[in-house]
């Protein structure tokens, strides 16, 4: 059904924010992606300038919904006091579970986009953006860590630590993705698991964490 148009005398026009969630709502009350951006603006109430102000395209609308999940997660951790004075550790560990409580209060959208016939999870472009944000994430941590080592011997290796934390958050959204558990209790282990051990085999430290991780991972797929 068409809505009442946002353009009639006197009616604000929709913003950003209000077009992802048209348009969020729209994927999942027709269980398909719009045709055209024509059509698309004229049944919810826009015009296309409405939607082009904001958006090239859907694809371009699409980066910018994962976009906001990790913006939105940033701006929930740095609302925290406590944030500031964890250790990297603990940042990269609210970070996540925090990013997956974003993801689960849109999970039935992500599951949609991500599901799509043809797509494929590592080379979808709609995470293109979100994962140079995760990157550059991965990379501030790792240059905050270093700053505090006496020597550079000890340093780590920005390039290898951001781009691990891309991989290990692509794992993980495929864990939540599969994940049949109650309020997905199995993610947030993943997560802590995960993280445990990437720190752990950075600082050297024994690699008890890595057998733990791999003997969760191994019961999670035998369940």
């Amino acid at each position: 059904m068409a809505k009442k148009t946002a353009n009639s005398k006197g009616e604000k026009k929709p913003g950003a924010d209000e077009i992802i969630a048209i348009y969020m709502d729209y994927v999942l009350e027709h269980e398909k992606t719009p045709r055209s951006v024509y059509k698309f603006a004229k049944d919810n109430g826009m015009t296309e300038q409405d939607f082009y102000k904001y958006f090239g395209s859907f694809e371009g609308l699409r980066k910018a919904i994962w976009d906001r999940f990790f913006d939105n997660s940033v701006a929930v951790m740095e609302k925290s006091k406590e944030y500031a004075s964890f250790e990297n550790r603990e940042k990269l560990l609210t970070f996540f579970y925090t990013m997956f409580e974003v993801l689960t209060a849109n999970r039935s959208y992500v599951l949609y986009t991500l599901n799509e016939p043809g797509q494929q999870l590592k080379g979808m472009t709609q995470l293109k953006n979100l994962r140079k944000k995760v990157k550059n994430y991965g990379k501030m941590l790792i240059q905050d860590g270093n700053s505090e080592k006496s020597m550079k011997l000890f340093e780590q290796n920005e390039m290898i630590f951001s781009e691990g934390v891309w991989v290990q958050f692509l794992f993980l959204l495929k864990f939540w993705m599969d994940d049949n558990s109650p309020e997905f209790e199995s993610t947030d282990v993943a997560i802590e698991k995960s993280v445990n051990t990437v720190f752990d085999l950075f600082d050297n430290t024994p690699l008890e964490r890595v057998v733990d991780f791999g003997k969760f991972l191994w019961k999670e797929r035998m369940v």
